[in-house]
């Protein structure tokens, strides 16, 4: 009896270490197999230059705290693009209203604004208005087929040929800015102009 005891004992010596593997290998099996799968990292989307949202034949008026209406932008269709936020409106009619009592209409075929609308550019019979409240301010009057207005600046620019009206006064040039505060005009290249005496 004590010899087979012995015996027992000298196999299991032997296999013991064979079995401690066997249930290691099981174990680590199992552990993988119920482990939690790695999560795959997603590259991040860049969105691409598409119409995120879109009006048509719409009108947007923005007021200051007081509730008096400081600027409108109306068109037949706009289109806004998410990547740049920026505003596409077709046939763009744009108003601005400051506080002196002065106003500028903006009118175009087509016009690209900025969010918050202080720089529009307009493309295709592009025509920019102002209208003081001083009576002894004429009318200035912007026409071209490019135009490039700075709202907040009071500027107006163009790098090709347009028309300034100003009052009975017409000037022509190939490219220019004007910067209302100043009351400055930079024309460039082929320059024009007619001046009516002051009567």
């Amino acid at each position: 009896m004590k010899s087979r005891l012995r015996r027992l004992m000298d196999l299991s010596s032997i296999y013991l270490p064979v079995i401690l593997m066997g249930l290691l290998t099981l174990g680590t099996w199992w552990l993988v197999r119920n482990a939690p799968k790695p999560q795959v990292v997603r590259e991040a989307v860049v969105p691409g230059h598409e119409v995120d949202y879109y009006m048509r034949d719409f009108s947007v008026r923005s007021f200051d705290g007081t509730g008096a209406l400081t600027s409108e932008i109306q068109g037949s269709k706009m289109r806004h693009y998410m990547d740049t936020d920026t505003l596409e409106i077709d046939t763009a009619t744009l108003r601005s209203l400051r506080q002196d009592g002065s106003t500028t209409v903006a009118t175009a075929d087509r016009a690209l604004s900025n969010a918050d609308g202080s720089e529009v550019q307009l493309f295709g019979n592009a025509k920019v208005v102002r209208n003081s409240n001083k009576a002894d301010a004429p009318q200035m009057e912007f026409r071209g087929e490019f135009l490039h207005a700075f709202v907040n600046e009071e500027r107006v620019s163009s790098n090709k040929p347009v028309e300034i009206i100003r009052g009975k006064d017409r000037f022509t040039a190939d490219s220019m800015v004007f910067n209302n505060i100043t009351q400055v005009a930079e024309l460039k290249g082929r320059v024009r102009g007619v001046l009516q005496p002051a009567r």
